[in-house]
């Protein structure tokens, strides 16, 4: 007879047929999901309101028309160009720095010029800037920061 034990193994658990499959089953998900696309998106814009329109003691008005004309502080630039905005903005500053520049936008200009006009002050050596928006029925007219 034989009296020794037998010794029972220990169960062991592989765990790489299992990743195998979490692996296939991710790669399926990824493969059949649908990705929306920017286009679809429906964006509602926010309503720029204030209590009170802000006063800078030393500013630059610039203007950008529907069609894409610009005028500094009430006196119409000369070009459309990013040079002649620059020429006007620079000397509008008149040499001091901490000038504010309000950009005050049409609603239909091109993006483009509303750039042109950041570039510009940017090349001036104008770093503040401020967007001039309409208000809603509730509130009055009204400037954001744009720092």
């Amino acid at each position: 007879m034989n009296f020794r034990r037998r010794r029972t193994e220990e169960p062991e658990i592989n765990l790489i047929p299992f990743i195998d499959v979490l692996l296939v089953i991710l790669i399926f998900l990824m493969l059949s999901t649908t990705y929306s696309k920017f286009t679809e998106l429906r964006i509602s814009l926010p309503v720029a309101d204030s209590e009170r329109s802000r006063d800078y003691p030393a500013e630059i008005a610039v203007g950008v028309a529907a069609d894409g004309r610009y005028s500094v502080n009430g006196n119409a630039v000369a070009g459309r160009d990013l040079k002649a905005l620059t020429t006007a903005l620079s000397v509008a500053a008149a040499g001091q720095s901490d000038r504010v520049v309000i950009i005050s936008a049409d609603a239909n200009a091109p993006h483009q010029s509303v750039i042109t006009v950041l570039d510009a002050a940017r090349r001036a050596n104008l770093p503040r800037l401020t967007f001039a928006t309409q208000a809603s029925r509730q509130g009055g007219a009204a400037t954001r920061d744009a720092r």
